[in-house]
């Protein structure tokens, strides 16, 4: 065989090596990403607020445009919200035990309604508070 032919066959050989290790690397690469996704549905997230403060929390940042699925639609991207908060979520029940929220609908809309306006400042104002002790924090350091 010519040397030349040898030098061809031999950059082949090496090109398919590099690819092989691209793709060991990208699937090593799922692998984590898929395991770290099934630990991640499989947890939830735990809120100290009960379910009405939570869907406030949530609620506020929702609608000031703070976090958001979809800005082009305001129905879709509320659903959205309340199906990421019902399959993330947990909130503080009665009984001191985390709860699941099966559903988040009902006081998404008591946020909305005028009805419970006064609920929603006294929310907001202990909600500052705690960022105004944070903000105080920072500053003493």
């Amino acid at each position: 065989m010519k040397s030349g032919k040898l030098i061809k066959y031999l950059n082949v050989i090496l090109k398919f090596d590099e690819r092989l290790r691209l793709v060991e690397q990208l699937i090593s690469v799922s692998d984590q990403e898929n395991k770290m996704q099934s630990i991640s549905s499989n947890e939830k997230c735990k809120s100290c607020y009960n379910k009405i403060d939570f869907a406030q929390l949530f609620y506020v940042l929702m609608d000031e445009g703070l976090l958001f699925f979809d800005t082009a639609d305001q129905k879709s991207n509320r659903s959205k919200f309340q199906f990421f908060l019902e399959n993330n979520f947990t909130y503080a029940g009665d009984e001191g035990g985390q709860s699941k929220i099966k559903s988040i609908s009902r006081q998404f809309s008591e946020c909305k309604g005028y009805t419970y306006k006064v609920k929603q400042i006294k929310f907001l104002d202990e909600f500052i508070a705690v960022m105004q002790g944070r903000k105080r924090r920072l500053e003493s350091w």
